[in-house]
């Protein structure tokens, strides 16, 4: 019985960190800024947990069969917990209060495992080894849950299957505790019954996850989704409406095709206005390879090197048909050599001059994103670049995030780059804003006129330099890697929309 017990113990403590996990990484999915949100489920889970410790002392009597019933009820919560939280995302009003009552849920229900093992144990074993034991196995549970969560679970698995899974351990182990300890165990056919019911309904939840997952997302997006995968890094899908396609990455828009040739002839062309001659290239970012289609319009050009962290992206906007058409065969081009890395780290190791550099990340909605645009980046960057180099990066939107937009301004003026802002309208953006950066004054030359566009020219260019009394500069602290005040902005400005 020992040695079962203590199995379970193992068990329960790698569920229930798990659990701790897929909370934080779902919430810092849907809604940004990993660090506050797994600071807030790791809260909140614990102090759930402390109150399930306490509640335990209100069983009295029973201590297997209550034990078994939580196990099943650990499950069930903790197993279909994401899904419902992609089901009622965007359409409930107060998401936030459902995903911390789920996280409270499931914390309160792995806080009373812990105190009845020890109190059904406590009789059988002494009470020093008893203690020593138990807490020894919850915690190299909890080790082994933080390793293999992000090396096996979520690269292999994804979100909901990883759910499912972990789910289906806690039943099992209800399931095998009750078959061994079933004369001790008050109406133990009734819990069968559950546990066989809620076994078959995961297994079969665990082969469906894919259709689960496309269902949920189906319900939160437009049009028809026509790819979608999980990867280490994002979520990765892609929807049709109509004729037009829409990429989303974990469920912020990236672009539309209806479109999308507005933001990336902006975020491409103005830079080689400014460099002439630019024949080493540089593109962080931008998977989708839409910069890149854009790039290799100039002639000139002789290499391209392109940045993106995300391997899945490249693999799927260089393989698949569909998506090759948008992006023109870019990456099959000769010229062009992707890195899969990540662009922090990648710069520092990289040795060469680039002529122009295209920085095409998404917004920094969290702090890992957040530090690709701090004066630590630009600084390595600037190491990257000679005299006559231009930088343009995309830099949200100032009219939604005016001091946001502003700050990553002053971000790069403060690392001692000459700084030009602009700014286009793009409709499923709306106003939407970029820098132009050089060591050197930056001079404008005619657009080369053999360029194919459908968008910006000499003119366009020129009325967007120009900025309102509403967005116009204002002053704002410097992103900094050790206090990421543009992240905070960033936060706030947009969580105001649609207020």
């Amino acid at each position: 019985m020992r040695a079962l017990l203590f199995t379970t113990v193992f068990i329960i403590a790698t569920c229930g960190l798990v659990y701790e996990l897929i909370a934080g990484t779902v919430a810092s999915y849907l809604l940004g800024d990993s660090v506050t949100q797994f600071s807030l489920v790791i809260g909140v889970y614990l102090f759930a947990m402390g109150m399930g410790s306490l509640a335990s002392k209100y069983i009295e009597r029973d201590l297997l069969t209550w034990f078994i019933r939580i196990e099943l009820l650990v499950g069930l919560v903790g197993g279909i917990s994401s899904t419902l939280l992609y089901l009622l995302f965007g359409t409930v009003a107060s998401f936030h209060v459902v995903l911390y009552l789920l996280v409270f849920l499931t914390g309160a229900l792995v806080g009373l495992e812990i105190p009845l093992l020890m109190r059904i144990l406590k009789d059988q074993v002494e009470f020093r080894s008893l203690v020593a034991n138990i807490f020894t196995f919850d915690y190299v549970g909890a080790l082994l849950a933080s390793v293999i969560f992000p090396l096996v679970l979520m690269p292999y698995l994804g979100i909901l299957r990883t759910s499912y899974l972990i789910g289906l351990l806690n039943i099992a182990v209800g399931l095998i505790l009750l078959q061994r300890f079933r004369s001790e165990v008050k109406r133990p056919w009734a819990l069968q019954t559950l546990a066989v019911i809620l076994l078959l309904a995961f297994v079969l939840a665990f082969a469906l996850a894919e259709r689960v997952q496309t269902f949920t997302e189906g319900l939160a997006y437009n049009g028809r989704i026509i790819h979608a995968e999980t990867t280490p890094y994002q979520r990765i899908v892609v929807t049709r409406e109509h004729d037009g396609l829409h990429l989303y990455l974990n469920g912020n828009l990236q672009f539309s095709t209806y479109d999308e040739y507005r933001y990336h002839e902006a975020l491409v062309h103005p830079a080689f206005m400014h460099a002439s001659n630019a024949k080493r290239i540089l593109v962080l970012g931008g998977g989708d390879g839409l910069a890149l289609r854009e790039v290799l319009k100039h002639t000139g050009v002789k290499q391209v090197d392109l940045v993106d962290l995300d391997p899945a992206m490249t693999r799927l906007f260089s393989e698949n048909v569909k998506f090759c058409a948008l992006n023109e065969d870019a990456f099959h081009d000769p010229r062009v050599h992707v890195h899969n890395a990540d662009a922090f780290t990648w710069l520092r190791s990289d040795t060469s001059t680039y002529d122009v550099v295209i920085i095409d990340f998404p917004d920094p909605n969290s702090y890992s994103l957040g530090k690709l645009y701090t004066t630590s980046f630009y600084r390595t960057l600037n190491s990257r670049l000679h005299e006559k180099s231009v930088v343009v990066v995309q830099s949200t939107s100032p009219y939604v995030a005016t001091a946001s937009y502003w700050c990553i301004h002053n971000t790069l003026r403060d690392v001692g780059f000459q700084v030009s802002p602009f700014h286009v309208y793009v409709p499923s953006f709306g106003d939407w804003g970029f820098f132009l950066a050089s060591r050197s004054s930056l001079v404008t030359h005619p657009i080369d006129a053999k360029v194919p566009r459908r968008f910006i020219d000499d003119r366009t260019f020129a009325e967007a330099t120009h900025f309102p009394p509403d967005i116009a500069w204002r002053g704002t602290e410097v992103n900094r890697l050790n206090d990421q005040a543009l992240v905070r902005l960033f936060e706030e400005e947009w969580s105001k929309v649609g207020q």
